[in-house]
């Protein structure tokens, strides 16, 4: 039988600006630790710290663009764009633009706080 996920659970975000994170499948709204894919809402100028996760990250820009650093340099992913970040590797989310930007985020294993390894 299928599990229906009626409603997100909001999660909250780190960073300097206030991030809305609707999880849908993951730790917190389903229990599922293999997998965790979320919608993500950031306004513009929004930073959140570095980190070092022991998961891949694979990302889907809906609408707006989304930075993404690493120690080796930065890429813009532009609506109708992904991207794919490896665990163990140091990377840092932001959204410069004026429209800030909307993308889904699927985490493998789930994100989990313990595992994202948020720089101090």
């Amino acid at each position: 039988m299928p599990t229906l996920i009626a409603q997100p659970s909001v999660v909250q975000a780190a960073g300097n600006k206030p991030k809305i994170i609707e999880e849908f499948v993951g730790r917190v709204s389903s229990q599922t630790a293999g997998v965790s894919v979320a919608r993500m809402k950031s306004p513009s100028g929004w930073v959140e710290p570095g980190q070092t996760p022991e998961f891949d990250e694979y990302t889907l820009v809906l609408r707006g663009t989304l930075r993404v650093t690493t120690k080796d340099g930065g890429v813009d992913v532009h609506a109708g764009q992904a991207v794919i970040t490896h665990k163990g590797e140091w990377v840092q989310y932001s959204t410069p633009g004026s429209e800030g930007a909307e993308y889904v985020a699927i985490c493998l294993p789930a994100f989990s706080p313990d595992t994202v390894h948020r720089d101090a």
